[in-house]
């Protein structure tokens, strides 16, 4: 697990370089895709941690639902991806106005 999180941060570098040399928004999207997985990894790690914590006084059923909570936080942060990029790509679209 802490593998891929190492990966992740490598994948997230190459690509914010390429794509700010570039300039390419689809490399740039990638970028920004790639750092969304890199923290759903992160966030996964901490979750599988905790979730395998045995049951203690303030938690009497374990600490499971640490994993839901992952989850949930991951599909919230591809959806704030997925709105910025087309957001981008809307306006990137957009003629330039000229005055």
């Amino acid at each position: 697990m802490l593998g891929s999180v190492a990966i992740g941060v490598a994948l997230v570098l190459g690509k914010l370089v390429v794509g700010l040399l570039t300039g390419s928004l689809g490399i740039l999207s990638e970028a920004v895709h790639s750092l969304f997985d890199l923290a759903a990894s992160t966030f996964t790690l901490f979750a599988v941690r905790t979730a395998r914590k045995p049951a203690d006084r303030e938690h009497p059923y374990g600490h499971g639902r640490a994993e839901n909570l992952a989850a949930f936080t991951e599909g919230v942060l591809l959806l704030v991806t997925a709105l910025g990029i087309a957001y981008e790509a809307i306006h990137r679209l957009q003629p330039a106005a000229r005055w």
